[in-house]
């Protein structure tokens, strides 16, 4: 199983929080952008850690395209050596919202709560499928 199939749950969620999963959103004052509100410093760490990636930050308007950014940047930060612990859906949704040590930032616990939400509602309507 690869990571993106390992993730998929919350990149959904993630994608459903941020923007309602729009490739055209545009947040932040037009500082985020795309279905998973990139932000340029974002796309840069995630490009610069794995450069086989490529592309612009025009490209994060493209879901497909930001779910590869996301997982970039989780590979980067949400990481047992940086957290300390076991990395978890949760840790992994902070840092996407509060950036490399957002897991830690009591700011970013309200995003965490809506995330949770989706995932709790998805897994109920998978369940009763």
């Amino acid at each position: 199983m690869n990571a993106d199939s390992t993730h998929n749950h919350l990149l959904a969620a993630i994608c459903s929080v941020e923007s309602n999963c729009n490739d055209d959103a545009v947040g932040d004052g037009g500082d985020s952008i795309g279905a998973y509100q990139i932000q340029y410093a974002y796309w840069k760490d995630a490009t610069d850690f794995d450069k086989s990636i490529g592309g612009s930050y025009q490209d994060c308007k493209d879901s497909e395209y930001s779910r590869k950014i996301v997982l970039a940047y989780w590979s980067r930060y949400a990481i047992i050596d940086r957290v300390g612990e076991e990395v978890t859906d949760e840790d992994r949704a902070r840092i996407h919202n509060g950036g490399p040590n957002g897991y830690k930032r009591n700011s970013t616990n309200k995003y965490w709560t809506k995330v949770k939400a989706v995932l709790t509602t998805t897994k109920k309507e998978i369940t009763n499928d």
